[in-house]
């Protein structure tokens, strides 16, 4: 996020364009899984029912992913456990 002139927040353009890549990457498999489909069955009806069922589940999947990633990663790794206390350098108690 950047700061506005008037003292708001905006988001990068890189957040506000995330939607579109997982759109775009479930759209991408569910039509390469739908054409699999189609020359394998030749029936368009099993088709349309993969292309959409393979897209809401890899949209699905994509958004639990991208919601179990904590995007400020310097809290992790140092042994800490997030604790301030414990940092190196800071007053520990141990």
């Amino acid at each position: 996020m950047t700061n506005t002139p008037d003292g708001g927040y905006r988001p990068s353009r890189r957040d506000v364009l995330r939607p579109v890549e997982y759109v775009g990457g479930a759209a991408i498999a569910a039509v390469f899984t739908a054409f699999i489909v189609l020359f394998g069955t030749r029936d368009w009806t099993i088709t349309l029912i993969t292309l959409g069922g393979v897209f809401i589940i890899v949209l699905m999947v994509l958004a639990l992913l991208s919601m179990a990633v904590k995007p400020n990663t310097g809290e992790h790794g140092d042994g800490t456990g997030g604790d301030p206390e414990r940092r190196p350098g800071g007053d520990s108690a141990h």
